[in-house]
């Protein structure tokens, strides 16, 4: 018989990011969640955002979330279309699936150590290990460091590696991408991500120009909610026969917002960051619509979480490694890593439930 909630406390973090993101992001704001139920089983979640937000996350959780979830039963799956359609007046994504997410992750911890598994072996593994990939939020770098940066990538035996564009003067982009591919060499791939800086005219141009360099996708070359926009650049990019998977997700926060994506056919690779749309359970929605699609799924950020949900989909998933940028390597957590991060792959270490509890400092 399922449980009910008995208790929900929420905490604020925050965590100085080694290597900033850029002049106004220099740490991230984590919402830390327990959920305890009336067995006194306890649950440990989390929600997430850069600079932005994290208090009106918290607010959210410590009033409306709080409310409505105390007495219902303490199953993730059952009460998250409820919890959203209850705080879909104050919007159907953002912060509030921000906010939902902590409580989702909390639910999946508990039930995760109610049997004694880690979050991998509940939802059921295929397969030990998946490949990683270095990401750099370093369109501020100078070419130096960037190339420096590529190649700590090379040295961590990466397969590929992901790099910023979106310079004022493209001719700058090419230099950059043309430097990194350099430094990684043929065999390993590239992808560049615009994080949505482009309109659609300098896309086109954009990616015509940097397709040379062997692209395994353009993450986020338009603004990410214009779907019309998207339509047009895969027309225009087939007419002009050029050939660069698009790559997008991260600022998509619902399933229903992907589906719309994957119908039109615009998106060769879905990116979604399990803390943005919701949790677990709308991840595992919308991980099952790209393979509906033959789309792949490649998880947006977070490897301590999004590397155990790798770990349980159909085809092999890439794992996105942001330098210095992992829970432990910000040294937050409490305890050993889910998961890490070696000669290129990650794996998971076997930790109860989601294995993500913070630091009492």
């Amino acid at each position: 018989m399922t449980t009910a909630i008995a208790r929900l406390d929420t905490r604020s973090l925050r965590a100085p990011l080694i290597r900033p993101w850029g002049p106004d992001v220099t740490d991230l704001t984590l919402v830390e969640v327990v959920v305890e139920d009336t067995d006194g089983a306890v649950g440990h979640g989390f929600s997430w955002t850069p600079t932005i937000g994290g208090h009106a996350v918290q607010a959210l959780l410590d009033h409306d979330i709080r409310a409505f979830v105390l007495g219902r039963p303490a199953d993730a799956v059952a009460l998250w279309p409820d919890l959203w359609a209850c705080l879909h007046e104050a919007g159907g994504s953002g912060i509030t699936t921000i906010a939902m997410a902590g409580v989702d992750l909390a639910l999946w911890d508990l039930a995760a150590r109610r049997t004694g598994l880690g979050l991998v072996d509940l939802l059921g593994r295929r397969r030990a290990g998946t490949p990683a990939y270095g990401s750099g939020v370093n369109l501020h770098y100078p070419l130096d460091e960037l190339v420096a940066q590529a190649e700590r990538w090379v040295d961590a035996g990466f397969a590929g590696v992901k790099v910023k564009v979106g310079s004022p003067d493209l001719a700058d982009d090419v230099r950059r991408i043309r430097a990194v591919r350099d430094t990684i060499g043929p065999d390993r791939f590239l992808a560049i991500d615009a994080n949505q800086r482009w309109s659609l005219e300098r896309a086109e141009r954009a990616i015509a120009e940097l397709a040379p360099f062997d692209l395994r996708w353009i993450e986020e070359p338009l603004r990410a909610d214009d779907l019309p926009a998207h339509v047009a650049l895969r027309e225009r990019l087939a007419r002009a026969r050029v050939d660069v998977p698009i790559a997008l997700g991260e600022n998509v926060h619902t399933r229903y917002r992907f589906a719309e994506f994957l119908a039109t056919g615009v998106v060769d690779v879905v990116q979604p960051n399990a803390v943005r749309v919701g949790g677990i359970t709308p991840f595992r929605e919308i991980a099952a619509l790209a393979a509906e699609h033959d789309v792949e799924v490649a998880p947006h950020l977070l490897p301590d979480l999004s590397g155990q949900l790798a770990l349980t989909l159909p085809h092999e998933t890439l794992v996105e490694s942001v330098e210095d940028a992992s829970f432990a390597e910000l040294g937050i957590l409490a305890g050993p890593a889910p998961i890490v991060i070696e000669h290129g792959r990650a794996r998971d270490t076997g930790r109860p439930g989601l294995g993500i509890e913070f630091a009492a400092d």
